[in-house]
């Protein structure tokens, strides 16, 4: 079962090099790597010369954006099974994908999805906040629950019945994607107990006061437009959750 393995990046020398060799480390050989660039102004270009024999499929130009970027990335795939891995970020083992693809071919399922940790560069990467997943049902989603999406791995014929990502969204359109797939259309997706990624803190949505209320605006939105009975009572659940994140 062929997994791939999606990196958007832009202007990304700082930790571009750790990502991709979290990826090259991986024990699991059915793996294609894809890296889409936005026409990066700095040193990414020569980083990703640099591991060329690593990555399988690259392409470099100008975009609308990240998602539109992942979007390219899941055309190109020729795996079965689709993960997205941030170019600020790492696969916390070299166990992950074939524990990943384990779960696929074990449950027959559409969807795997694990735990996550956040870690601050500042801190020599210390960590800051644990996302500990579980099993769902719709009424979770409805009560503010949602995976962590880049630990979300999911089979490539699903964006082709269900959609991509959409552009509509801004920061939110991975939030809209998943309630448009686990609850709207109820993919079967599974928990796998397991650190899937290192998420460095300090991601789009939260750059500040501004983005944080367009990433508010957009989440309601992705909720109405899936047909959350509730969407101002799940956004807020939503965001009270995360607090549980601090405690682990």
């Amino acid at each position: 079962m062929k997994v791939s393995l999606i990196t958007v990046v832009y202007n990304g020398e700082k930790y571009l090099a750790d990502c991709i060799e979290s990826v090259i480390g991986q024990t699991y050989q059915d793996l294609e790597y894809i890296v889409i660039d936005g026409a990066s102004t700095d040193s990414t270009l020569s980083i990703i010369e640099k591991y060329s024999a690593n990555i399988s499929q690259f392409v470099s130009g100008k975009d609308k954006g990240m998602y539109d970027a992942l979007n390219k990335g899941i055309d190109m795939a020729t795996g079965e099974i689709i993960g997205i891995l941030n170019a600020d970020d790492m696969l916390a083992s070299p166990d992950v994908i074939g524990r990943i693809a384990v779960q696929f071919e074990k449950h027959g399922v559409d969807g795997v999805y694990g735990n996550l940790n956040y870690i601050d560069p500042n801190r020599g990467n210390a960590i800051v906040r644990k996302w500990v997943s579980k099993p769902f049902t719709l009424n979770d989603i409805k009560m503010g629950w949602m995976p962590a999406h880049p630990t979300l791995y999911l089979k490539k014929e699903l964006f082709k019945k269900f959609g991509y990502y959409s552009l509509d969204f801004g920061t939110a359109a991975d939030y809209e994607l998943m309630l448009r797939f686990l609850y709207q259309c109820q993919v079967k997706a599974v928990f796998l107990d397991q650190l899937i990624v290192n998420m460095r803190i300090g991601g789009m949505s939260n750059a500040s006061m501004k983005h944080r209320y367009h990433a508010l605006v957009n989440d309601l939105k992705a909720l109405k437009a899936n047909h959350l009975p509730f969407p101002l009572f799940t956004l807020l659940l939503k965001k009270i959750s995360k607090l549980r994140q601090f405690l682990h």
